[in-house]
């Protein structure tokens, strides 16, 4: 009874075993060679040190186009984006005082007026009777006296006629330069005082102003490259150069304008995103042909010392070349890479 058991597991013992030895050993991958063309031995270069700084798509200047009177204003001609034309009409302001005051003045034009014409009249008689010899020469000159500051008086009141006039078409608001609207937002009907802003208009041409720390004022300089996100800009523009730099020191910023070529006119204050160059360093920048992308991780092909391509992950940034990536860790000075794809 005891060797039968042991038999039995004897044998299922010996199944196992010979199960085992009919499995077949699986398969190794089989190995990438590289080829031996378009290999690329990583190095260092030297790069701009790029830093990202505040800047703001606008104009070269802003005109304000302002009140010359007080008053209210009665007819408002523009509203935010339209465009306008220097000397083109923004706004009509009205005083009524001013009306009354030109009437009156007119009032004292035609008294002056009588004035002056009764002095020449009285000259004229004096001028005849002296000439008969009825009045003395000091009578003569008292009447020529008094014709002259009539005529004065009368000169005067013209003058002060004429500039409550104009005093009333100063209440005519005109465009001080061509360009688009920006602001207006004085509603109609509103009391303004002489010299509040009605609307504010762009002069100039478009650019994009940067402030950069007062520590890195020597980083700034005319014609200096500066990369602007084209995104920001409706891809219009993506280098741009510093073509003015501000003296003026305001909270420790140093503010220049960069210009490019296309920047739109359509949004200005929008906040757009820039690179300045602050100084150099070295960095590894491969073309982007050796970089594969899979599941949103960047690889590169490194080659082995026996010629075997391994796929490696590496993290990358955008470099100053769209066709170059700058590589931040994944590779070694003197690694061999391969291209990610074949040429086609």
């Amino acid at each position: 009874m005891t060797a039968k058991p042991f038999m039995i597991g004897a044998l299922g013992l010996a199944t196992l075993l010979s199960a085992c030895g009919e499995e077949k050993a699986a398969p190794r991958p089989a190995t990438v060679m590289a080829p031996a063309a378009d290999l690329l031995t990583v190095r260092a270069s030297v790069v701009d040190d790029l830093k990202p700084v505040p800047a703001t798509l606008t104009t070269r200047d802003m005109a304000d186009a302002r009140a010359r009177i007080g008053g209210t204003v009665t007819q408002l001609l523009v509203k935010e984006g339209d465009t306008v034309r220097q000397g083109q009409t923004i706004a009509v302001i009205r005083d009524d005082r001013i009306g009354l005051q030109t009437s009156a003045y007119d009032a004292q034009v035609a008294a002056a007026a009588a004035q002056a014409a009764q002095a020449q009249a009285d000259l004229a008689r004096t001028q005849e009777l002296y000439d008969h010899g009825v009045y003395a020469k000091a009578r003569l000159d008292q009447m020529q006296a008094a014709a002259k500051a009539a005529n004065a008086g009368l000169a005067a009141a013209r003058a002060q006629a004429r500039a409550s006039a104009e005093l009333g078409h100063q209440g005519v608001v005109l465009a001080p330069t061509a360009g688009r609207v920006l602001t207006a937002d004085i509603p109609l009907g509103s009391v303004v005082m002489p010299g509040q802003s009605l609307a504010t208009i762009t002069a100039g041409p478009p650019v994009v102003r940067i402030t950069v720390p007062e520590g890195e004022t020597a980083a700034l300089k005319l014609g200096a490259a500066v990369r602007l996100a084209a995104e920001d800009l409706g891809g219009v523009a993506a280098t741009g150069q510093i073509t003015q730099i501000y003296p003026a020191v305001t909270g420790g910023q140093i503010v220049a304008d960069v210009t490019a070529s296309g920047l739109p006119q359509a949004l200005v204050g929008r906040k757009v995103r820039a690179l300045v160059a602050v100084g150099q360093r070295q960095a590894v920048v491969i073309p982007r042909r050796y970089i594969a992308t899979r599941f949103g991780v960047d690889y590169v092909r490194l080659v082995g010392k026996d010629g075997a391509a391994v796929d490696s992950p590496v993290q990358t940034t955008p470099a100053a070349d769209p066709a170059a990536v700058e590589v931040l860790s994944g590779l070694r000075l003197g690694d061999v890479l391969t291209p990610a794809e074949p040429r086609r």
